[in-house]
């Protein structure tokens, strides 16, 4: 006889005796992205959209199998990129992108009682792992009506039960910077928190704080190899700050959390600045000619540092967003942000992709009948 029996149901609710997960999970918001039926012009999700360096498709070809079978040792890749960037090897950890950062300040540094402080609009990835550590310590400083950083206002919103502090610079999704005498402000006003300073569209606008974060005591920076270096399928970012604030990022990591592929191109992807640069060069001119053809258009949009641009267009964002998929070019609706009602994002591709979007979105405002005011 078997041990395991079918018996009629129990006259409860089946929720009642299934397992359930911490109440902070319960409450916590949830991400989810637009991935499916993507095979088309993506301007949608601020990918590099052409390839990253020839040097890291050739040395793809190079990994064996054997290579597979071993697990990825982060340790030797993390003292090249930590002398590419000037910085000690106890000052630099690798993640599997951006949003394992987060995740890994959050674990390291936020307990339930305290408070952590973000500016909005923003990455929605800080709320998700804010709000697994420290439930219902999420506070927000809200952009005003031009997506502007506000240094006054959100000095103001610090409390000695701030732990942690995130600021994104250039912002997703406004494009928006915060200059580096501001971020350093921040982190005087707050030597009780950590400030983490998201770097992930630095090279499109090329002002950093990294230099800062190996000698400013609570002052950590991450950066993704996502975005000009174009590794997104890979999932590879990097924390650089104080020794001892990475050593305690160290212990709430797995020692293998980057995969072997992402470790064996870093190196390659990093040492070819020729491609690196003319990459983002072409983003550059892009986000211009973009910024020019909706003035033209009279489209109204937020100046951008970023690889992208967020344009306000109103009431009809959905039907523009559908519009343009019909011509083989994806747009992201920010507009379940309560902060982006109406407001669209357009990723910056290389000059052939610029032109095929821009085509395509005047034909769109064209079909869906969209008139400025």
């Amino acid at each position: 006889m078997s041990l395991l029996t079918v018996r009629d149901p129990l006259p409860v609710q089946i929720e009642t005796i299934l397992p359930q997960p911490r109440a902070a999970v319960l409450a916590m918001p949830a991400y989810h992205p637009p991935l499916a039926g993507r095979d088309a012009l993506r301007l949608d999700f601020n990918e590099n959209t052409f390839s990253p360096s020839p040097t890291v498709l050739e040395k793809l070809h190079t990994i064996t199998p054997a290579a597979l079978t071993t697990y990825p040792e982060r340790g030797p890749v993390e003292v090249i990129v930590a002398r590419h960037h000037g910085l000690e090897a106890d000052q630099v950890i690798l993640t599997n992108g951006v949003d394992e950062a987060i995740h890994l300040i959050c674990v390291a540094f936020l307990d339930a009682s305290d408070e952590a402080l973000i500016f909005t609009p923003g990455f929605f990835m800080y709320d998700v792992s804010i709000e697994m550590m420290a439930p219902g310590g999420l506070r927000k400083v809200q952009a005003n009506s031009t997506l502007a950083f506000d240094l006054p206002r959100f000095l103001a919103a610090i409390t000695p039960r701030t732990k942690l502090i995130i600021v994104a610079s250039p912002n997703n999704p406004t494009g928006a910077t915060v200059p580096r005498a501001d971020l350093l402000a921040i982190a005087a006003a707050a030597p009780h928190s950590v400030v983490m300073v998201d770097e992930a569209y630095f090279h499109f606008h090329g002002e950093t704080v990294l230099p800062d974060a190996g000698h400013v005591p609570n002052l950590i920076v991450t950066r993704t190899f996502s975005k000009a270096y174009g590794l997104a399928n890979l999932r590879v970012g990097m924390i650089a700050g104080p020794s001892r604030l990475i050593g305690f990022l160290r212990k709430v990591s797995s020692p293998y959390n980057v995969n072997g592929i992402a470790l064996a191109v870093l190196p390659n992807a990093l040492a070819d600045q020729q491609y690196l640069a003319w990459y983002v060069d072409e983003v550059r001119v892009g986000r211009q000619r973009i910024m020019a053809g909706l003035d033209a258009l009279g489209v109204p949009y937020f100046p951008s540092e970023a690889n992208f641009v967020l344009m306000n267009i109103g009431p009809l964002h959905q039907e523009l967003v559908a519009a343009m998929r019909r011509r083989g070019v994806l747009l992201r609706d920010r507009s379940t942000d309560p902060e982006c009602d109406g407001f669209v994002r357009m990723t910056v591709g290389v000059a052939e992709q610029v032109t095929q979007g821009l085509a395509a979105l005047a034909e769109s405002l064209g079909e869906i009948g969209w008139t400025h005011g």
